[in-house]
């Protein structure tokens, strides 16, 4: 198939734009015709260009995966439109009427969707190349180092303190602050990962105990889910592992207690779920699969395609009658004034000619006067 990945930004490293290039590299490893669109472009556009994906050269796709509503505003007149929908509370993340069909990347954000009045076709969590986030050094048999992907010096602060107690090693990478592509290469420093979302799915991948934790200005406030299990993960993906199903709230001592759960073997866990749960290959399947009934959706799309055409013509054809309309009344404006004009010129005329009339109707009654006044004299 033809198919278009549409981001709003592709500059530099972040969640969806890790799982663009991360599918967009799936996509192509399968045979498919894939090509990109960004409406800012950087480091991630230019990384998928180097790889032989371009950016969107045709009129038309099979099927276009979108992942903003801005993008999908701008492409969804180029073929089947799919959705996905990374977040609740973004405005980028909200679903355009414009899209034919939306993804979920949680339960949470799916009754968002459907609470908007929307259908969605499934939950599909953002997918992880586990070929790339894989183990490459093996964790401690206890916790000696820690990696805040956190995205906030309020969470960091807290942290190095917790660290700092326990006489732990702190690694830091603030997307913000100091943007790293190979962050797989800083997971694999450490035995425990604390950060949301992508974070956690790519530190599980790696083979890493996650603790989901995080002070985000948009939720202004810490939230967290603990350290990630067996038996606390499905709960903690509802919500995207964003830290709100559970909103734990912890202490320096709680934090500390909480790291203290690590074991090495719940790092052998993680990596064994993101490969069963999380990996590309399973996520992208699921992509096409969900999109098997391509052929009745060209139907639909063309139909749609027709349809905008047929208002964009009905569009113009009105655009161009009202401007034949507004000519005509310029022209019939025009000789209303002429003929107003006219009318009173001839009306000043008329009033001057009926003074002259009047002034030599008085001059004959005048000499008919003085002639009658001479015949009389005369007999």
């Amino acid at each position: 198939m033809k198919i278009l990945l549409g981001t709003h930004y592709l500059a530099k490293t972040g969640g969806t734009e890790s799982y663009t290039y991360a599918l967009a590299m799936e996509l192509k490893r399968l045979g498919h015709d894939v090509e990109y669109f960004a409406i800012v472009r950087g480091q991630v556009s230019t990384m998928l260009e180097e790889k032989g994906v371009p950016f969107m050269s045709a009129n038309h796709y099979d099927l276009i995966l979108a992942n903003h509503t801005t993008v999908v505003e701008k492409l969804w007149t180029l073929g089947y439109t799919l959705q996905t929908c990374h977040g609740n509370i973004a405005e980028l993340e909200q679903p355009s009427p414009y899209a034919d069909a939306y993804v979920a990347v949680s339960e949470e954000v799916r009754k968002h969707l459907q609470d908007k009045g929307y259908q969605v076709l499934g939950v599909i969590p953002n997918g992880i190349d586990c070929k790339r986030f894989f183990p490459r050094n093996p964790v401690s048999d206890k916790l000696t180092t820690v990696l805040s992907l956190c995205q906030s010096e309020e969470a960091n602060k807290f942290i190095r303190k917790c660290c700092e107690q326990a006489n732990i090693k702190l690694l830091c990478s603030n997307k913000f602050t100091d943007n790293v592509w190979s962050i797989e290469e800083l997971i694999n420093q450490s035995d425990l990962v604390v950060g949301l979302g992508r974070s956690a799915y790519d530190a599980m991948a790696c083979g890493r105990c996650v603790l989901v934790y995080d002070y985000r200005d948009y939720m202004g406030e810490f939230l967290g889910d603990g350290i990630l299990t067996p038996d606390s993960i499905n709960k903690s993906m509802t919500c995207n592992c964003s830290g709100r199903a559970n909103r734990l709230k912890y202490n320096e001592q709680e934090f500390i207690a909480e790291m203290q759960k690590y074991s090495a073997e719940l790092a052998d866990w993680s990596r064994e779920f993101a490969i069963k749960n999380l990996n590309i290959e399973k996520i992208t399947a699921t992509y096409l699969n969900m999109c098997e009934s391509i052929d009745i959706k060209r139907q639909y799309t063309k139909l749609k395609l027709d349809m905008f055409k047929l208002k964009t013509e009905f569009m113009q054809d009105l655009q161009a009658n009202q401007s034949i309309t507004t000519g005509l009344n310029a022209q019939l404006t025009e000789h209303q004034y002429q003929t107003a004009n006219i009318i009173a010129s001839y009306r000043a005329k008329g009033q001057k000619h009926l003074k002259v009339i009047r002034a030599l109707v008085y001059l004959s009654i005048v000499l008919l006067a003085i002639v009658l006044v001479l015949i009389l004299r005369s007999l």
